[in-house]
């Protein structure tokens, strides 16, 4: 290098370190006004509304189901509860639980030594009922008796005849007397006979009166007699009679002794008590040895395998309920759902209090098992989900997406990152979705559960 050049180099350099206090002022006044521009830029941007930060879901097209849920549980379709058909002491029940039986299989026996003993005193009742009558014939008055009175109004009746007989016997000789009578005064009176034939003809006249009147009183003294003969015949007829209520009393008497023998004996037999149905002892509720009522509940048997799902709901969800609805049943202990269908929804409803104190109307529903063999007992707790309404392709809409505006439905739509309010129509819903019949669109996003922040043209952001 030569002098020359290193001259010029040097003079280069002195005047770049010249040039450098301006080129840093130029530099500072750009750092100044961008530093001006960011913190303007940050005041804007702190001042400026932020997004709501919201959780959104997208209208889509699928199955729904439109269910009706609540807790169920299992019974034995065909349970039979055995009770004490009549009082007695109750030998020990040597059955358990789950022991397999069969119709006609004895489960239970009543000592019969009461019955026994009943028995006996009422067979001696009915033996000291059939001495006293008996003992009624004792008290009718004899057939000769009867044959006796008889005789005496026959009797009676001849003597009337005969005194009638008289009577007119001697009401004729009066007659004559009188008769003879007249002609011997006339002969008096015209001196043809002495008066001594007159008064001899008065007297017999008198004698002739005489002997009628004591005709005519035999005559009553013969109706007087029939009288009395009769009215001892109707003495003895009656007293022949009057055991004849002692007789029906007793016998009436002997006939209940008769039906209470007759239900004794049926009590008797009754005493072992036999299995309605085969299957198994599903409980035994008097275990023990000890004196029972009649109609006193021994034990329960039935077959669990014939098992039926009894299902109370409100009233107002058993209006939806419908014979032959399916039902998704979880929550019994196993890890597959198992199925149901609706066989009966009960006519009555009966009342509940809720776990809150509400009185409830609720309803049975009764359901079938669609598989035999399900691995449940009797009285066993599920979940039950009946099926009300269905469709395999249908718009839906998450339910927590939407909110009253009233009379109408209405939901958020995130559009472009500002909330939209929109009138939705819906159809069936169930618990997490609805169907969507006009309002929203397939695949548009939805803002759930939107709360008083989320207004109309509101900036938005999904999480």
């Amino acid at each position: 290098m030569t002098s020359t050049d290193s001259t010029n180099n040097q003079r280069t350099v002195e005047q770049r370190v010249e040039s450098l206090p301006g080129q840093k002022r130029r530099w500072r006044r750009w750092l100044y006004v961008l530093g001006g521009v960011g913190v303007a830029g940050l005041v804007v941007y702190a001042f400026r509304p932020q997004p709501i930060a919201v959780d959104l879901a997208t209208v889509e097209r699928g199955a729904l189901q439109v269910t009706v849920s609540a807790e169920g549980q299992t019974r034995v379709r065909d349970r039979y509860v055995v009770a004490a058909p009549v009082d007695g002491k109750l030998q020990r029940i040597d059955l358990t639980e789950g022991d397999a039986i069969a119709a006609g299989d004895t489960v239970a026996r009543l000592d019969p030594l009461p019955l026994t003993n009943q028995v006996e005193a009422a067979q001696a009742r009915r033996r000291a009922l059939q001495a006293q009558l008996a003992g009624v014939e004792t008290q009718r008055p004899k057939p000769e008796a009867l044959r006796q009175a008889e005789t005496r109004i026959g009797a009676a009746q001849a003597q009337l005849a005969q005194a009638q007989a008289q009577v007119t016997e001697a009401e004729a000789a009066w007659a004559q007397a009188e008769r003879d009578r007249d002609r011997t005064a006339t002969l008096y009176t015209q001196g043809a006979i002495p008066r001594q034939n007159l008064e001899a003809q008065e007297l017999q006249v008198t004698q002739r009166r005489q002997a009628l009147a004591t005709a005519r009183q035999q005559v009553t003294v013969a109706q007087s007699d029939i009288r009395a003969a009769q009215a001892n015949l109707a003495v003895l007829t009656a007293e022949q009679r009057d055991p004849d209520y002692l007789e029906a009393v007793y016998r009436a008497e002997i006939a209940a002794i008769d039906a209470e023998l007759a239900n004794l004996a049926d009590d008797a037999r009754r005493t072992t008590i036999t299995a309605p149905a085969a299957g198994q002892v599903l409980s035994i509720l008097e275990p023990s040895a000890r004196f029972v009522a009649a109609g006193t509940p021994l034990l329960t048997v039935g077959d669990p395998n014939g098992l039926e799902l009894v299902i109370d709901i409100l009233s107002t969800d058993a209006v939806r309920v419908s014979p032959g609805d399916f039902i998704n049943l979880d929550r019994w202990g196993g890890d597959e759902t198992l199925q149901a269908t609706v066989r009966q929804v009960e006519p009555s409803a009966f009342t509940e209090v809720s776990a809150l104190g509400v009185d409830e109307q609720r309803v049975n529903v009764i359901a079938d098992f669609v598989d035999a063999d399900v691995p449940l007992g009797d009285g066993f707790r599920v979940d039950a989900h009946i099926v009300v309404w269905q469709s395999e392709d249908v718009l839906t809409v998450p339910i927590s997406a939407l909110f009253r505006c009233d009379p109408d439905w209405c939901a958020f739509v995130d559009d472009q990152g500002r909330a939209q309010r929109r009138q939705v129509a819906i159809g069936p819903r169930s618990d997490f979705a609805a169907v969507v019949k006009s309002g929203l669109t397939e695949g548009e996003q939805v803002i759930l559960y939107p709360g008083d922040q989320i207004e109309a043209e509101v900036r938005v952001k999904g999480r």
